[in-house]
């Protein structure tokens, strides 16, 4: 019921949202007399701040400047997708395995516009569960491992593999069960950035959150069914709007200044940083919906047993054991202020892949900053970026 809540709560704000596009095509085309005013400035701040804090984010183009995306293989529930850049140089073959967390894979724009500078770039690209019928089945963390192996089984062996935060745990699950399997197309490199591989070390709010509720009233308080017309109808789902509220409780006192400071900045007409603004929360408020079996799993296996770093995850009846990994060189990177997957959390591959040797495996921590600053952001591009760049040269 709670999604229906939502939905009709958009349709019943439709002609107030009507009315804020009005306003802004008026003032726009140089219409509205009273724009000069104090009064007129403060109502066309108002309605444009209401028109951005009710909109309905829709997926983001990928606006990578000279990659353009190509499709090139697809699945149910993930596109891969190819940045083709035109160069005709020989360049090392990248996975970029995007989180499947509630924002589109379009939020590893500022990554994949970075990585492409120096290597052949793919991504997964998610889809969105309530874009999915439901008569084309479930779709749950196995799935997830299973997408990814087929991936670099598809791309070959000359491929280095970067998983951003929660992807870490299924990449690294997978690179182990085609260890186990003594796969040829085992990837030359791992990259694990920002990752719960083990969430007992240093738990945060979140961390502890999931701990005190179990998986029954999760499926009662989180878990809805995508109403009519959507194409994924019925479809059981961890809705993007739940996990973006998720997101901004964690940073409340940031995201309400954020708010007020945009405020001030339309009702002064500052532009450059009105449009930053939008820029980002263009970007921060377009979610997806996550399918019911994956979330749930990903909580009770990941978060909750912690079955990989206790030797407890199995994979296809297979012992997913990061121990065997011994062609596949890992490295690992932290951000220092990281508040949903702190220093420990992802250095913890290290001792669980004990067959490498340790000159094939190295850690980055960048201390100041978060975690979005592990993949994006100045300090991404100038201290962490490069040092990916170099140790997949070195492989």
């Amino acid at each position: 019921m709670l999604y229906h809540a939502y939905e009709l709560t958009h349709a019943a704000l439709a002609p107030m949202k009507a009315l804020c596009e009005a306003q802004k095509v008026f003032t726009d085309a140089g219409l509205n007399p009273w724009i000069d005013t104090p009064a007129g400035r403060y109502t066309d701040a108002a309605l444009r701040w209401f028109d951005g804090a009710t909109r309905r984010y829709g997926r983001p183009d990928w606006g990578v400047e000279g990659a353009e995306p190509e499709v090139k293989l697809c699945t149910t529930f993930c596109n891969l997708t190819h940045f083709n850049t035109g160069s005709r140089k020989k360049l090392p073959k990248v996975l970029l395995v995007a989180p499947m967390s509630g924002h589109y894979p379009t939020l590893l724009r500022g990554t994949v516009a970075t990585l492409v500078q120096d290597h052949d770039v793919y991504v997964t690209d998610w889809a969105d569960a309530r874009m999915v019928p439901a008569a084309l089945g479930e779709f749950g963390l196995d799935d997830y491992i299973d997408t990814c192996i087929d991936f670099m089984r598809f791309l070959g062996p000359d491929l280095h593999v970067i998983a951003v935060c929660q992807p870490a745990v299924p990449v690294l699950a997978g690179i182990a069960h085609m260890a186990a399997l003594d796969d040829p197309m085992q990837p030359k490199s791992m990259t694990l950035m920002g990752g719960p591989i083990d969430s007992r070390i240093d738990p945060t709010e979140s961390n502890e959150l999931v701990m005190r509720h179990d998986i029954a009233w999760l499926e009662r308080n989180v878990i809805s069914r995508v109403p009519m017309p959507h194409p994924g109808a019925l479809r059981r789902v961890y809705p993007g709007f739940l996990q973006l509220s998720g997101f901004m409780y964690m940073n409340l006192d940031r995201h309400v200044e954020a708010q007020l400071k945009y405020f001030e900045h339309l009702i002064v007409g500052d532009g450059d940083s009105a449009d930053q603004h939008r820029t980002f929360y263009d970007e921060y408020l377009a979610v997806m919906d996550l399918p019911a079996a994956f979330f749930l799993e990903t909580v009770e296996r990941v978060f909750q047993n912690h079955e990989l770093p206790r030797g407890k995850m199995m994979h296809k009846g297979i012992k997913v054991d990061p121990a065997l990994i011994k062609k596949t060189r890992l490295m690992t990177v932290e951000g220092g202020k990281d508040d949903i997957c702190p220093p420990g959390q992802t250095i913890a591959a290290h001792e669980l892949c004990s067959g490498l040797k340790p000159a094939d495996k190295v850690h980055y921590i960048e201390p100041d900053v978060g975690h979005y600053g592990v993949f994006n952001g100045s300090r991404w591009r100038a201290h962490i970026a490069p040092r990916i760049r170099d140790f997949i040269r070195s492989v």
